[in-house]
């Protein structure tokens, strides 16, 4: 049986399917968090429901294909101090969609993401000096640590929007390019993979989902190789300012969806 019958995509609809696996590819290799018009692309062709476990498995090739390009860059002492708090917003999201509906979610997202996206620009410009990655060494930076890594936990458990989430907290944290890009790939790749063991539970992914993974599979590589050819050519500053503004776009569709 035809993969788009099955579905009950028109062509139109296949087409912008591709275009967000694309800039899956992109996001992954380029400007982290611009994958949250890929979250609003494929709830808008697919199912609400289903369109999460049909778009998760894009995220991973996108994660592996980001980590083959930037395994060397990796903060991994920032990692190990997300992980533990990441699997407490997990548990955390979990209670919240025991009673949420749809639009307590989405609203209390958008918010979480429009908040931080100011507070990152506040701190980018009144602070005098920029931390270094090893900062979360410090009491301070333990702390900024578990709340981001809690907000990220929660806002990937409910709306798979945690990208924007932990762009944010490397930023604050003084992450260069390729550090950001190296630390974030691994993050997702370890995080998303976890996931796909409840999202097949819950029968999110199955066969029918697997099928139309596997022809949406190849457009991530060609995002993901215009994104590496991007990176080398967007200077830090504009780096930083291409991730807040999909932080907000994130935000705002969220909001107003």
């Amino acid at each position: 049986m035809n993969t788009m019958t099955l579905w009950h995509i028109s062509g139109w609809g296949f087409a912008a399917l591709a275009c967000a696996a694309l800039l899956v590819g992109f996001s992954k290799t380029a400007v982290s968090g611009a994958n949250t018009v890929s979250l609003a692309i494929f709830a808008a062709v697919l199912p609400a429901r289903a369109s999460t476990g049909v778009l998760l498995p894009i995220l991973i090739v996108g994660d592996v294909l980001a980590v083959l390009t930037y395994r060397r860059h990796a903060h991994w002492p920032t990692l190990w101090r997300l992980f533990p708090a990441v699997a407490a917003g997990v548990v955390v999201g979990t209670l919240f969609l025991v009673w949420a509906d749809d639009q307590v979610v989405r609203t209390s997202i958008g918010a979480i993401l429009l908040l931080m996206a100011g507070v990152t620009v506040w701190r980018r410009r009144t602070a005098e000096s920029e931390e270094e990655p090893d900062s979360v060494t410090t009491r301070t930076g333990r702390l900024k640590a578990r709340s981001y890594g809690v907000l990220g936990g929660f806002t990937t458990m409910v709306a798979n929007a945690g990208g924007p989430v932990m762009s944010m907290y490397l930023l604050s944290a003084g992450f260069r390019k390729l550090g950001f890009l190296g630390t974030s790939a691994f993050f997702f790749l370890i995080v998303n993979v976890s996931k796909v063991p409840f999202s097949a539970g819950l029968g999110l992914i199955d066969g029918h989902s697997l099928l139309l993974d596997a022809a949406l599979a190849v457009f991530v590589v060609p995002g993901a190789l215009i994104g590496k050819w991007a990176v080398n050519r967007i200077n830090q500053r504009l780096f930083e300012q291409l991730v807040i503004a999909a932080t907000v776009v994130g935000g705002l569709q969220l909001l107003l969806r």
